[in-house]
């Protein structure tokens, strides 16, 4: 077996363009699209009739909770498969940035649905309003902010949404960087970028 690591593989040679896994791929591509989802249901959630903002925060927290699960599996993957090597074109200060990049994305992710998940489980209706995955798979509250006496745990509710709301637009924001280097790269320095990381 090969040992882990995660750096990037050595510089491809010249012509031949280097790709992450099949695997990382389609890891990519299901976690953004279901963020892309979670944050249409989160902008939207107001615009739903009364009846059915319930099932719309429902669907929120299962995605939510299905993200966190996916991005873990994700980052054993990079550890166990070093991922391609950047271009030799790119900058020192752009291979830095795009490693910072990164590793604040993961940070993003996995402290989106967790901070989601604290706030939850410090819901005042929470025992009344079991939850459960797509309803269908239940899944647990964390018993530490649940069983809190009810003024504390009313503040802790109010405190980590303002913080999953922080997170929500620190991730809006660097999204929009990691696409906007991405297209730079891919259509003003020639780079195949985009091939890196697209379904064969």
């Amino acid at each position: 077996m090969p040992p882990a690591t995660t750096g990037h593989a050595d510089t491809p040679p010249p012509g031949r363009m280097s790709r992450y896994t099949t695997t990382a791929i389609w890891l990519h591509w299901t976690i953004a699209l279901l963020l892309a989802a979670n944050i249409a249901l989160a902008l939207t959630a107001d615009y739903f009739p009364e009846s059915a903002v319930r099932t719309v925060i429902d669907m929120h927290k299962s995605i939510g909770i299905t993200v966190l699960g996916l991005v873990l599996l994700r980052i054993v993957w990079r550890w166990r498969h070093s991922p391609p090597a950047l271009p030799a074109t790119y900058a020192t200060w752009e291979r830095t940035a795009s490693h910072a990049a990164h590793i604040t994305l993961y940070a993003l992710i996995l402290a989106l649905p967790i901070s989601g998940w604290m706030h939850d489980s410090a819901w005042k209706d929470a025992s009344t309003h079991p939850m459960t995955l797509f309803g269908l798979v239940p899944w647990p509250r964390l018993g530490f902010l649940m069983n809190l006496p009810p003024a504390a745990k009313e503040a802790w509710h109010s405190r980590l949404f303002t913080l999953h709301a922080v997170l929500a637009y620190a991730l809006y924001a660097l999204f929009a960087l990691h696409v906007a280097g991405a297209l730079k790269h891919q259509w003003f320095d020639g780079e195949r970028e985009l091939q890196r990381m697209w379904p064969k």
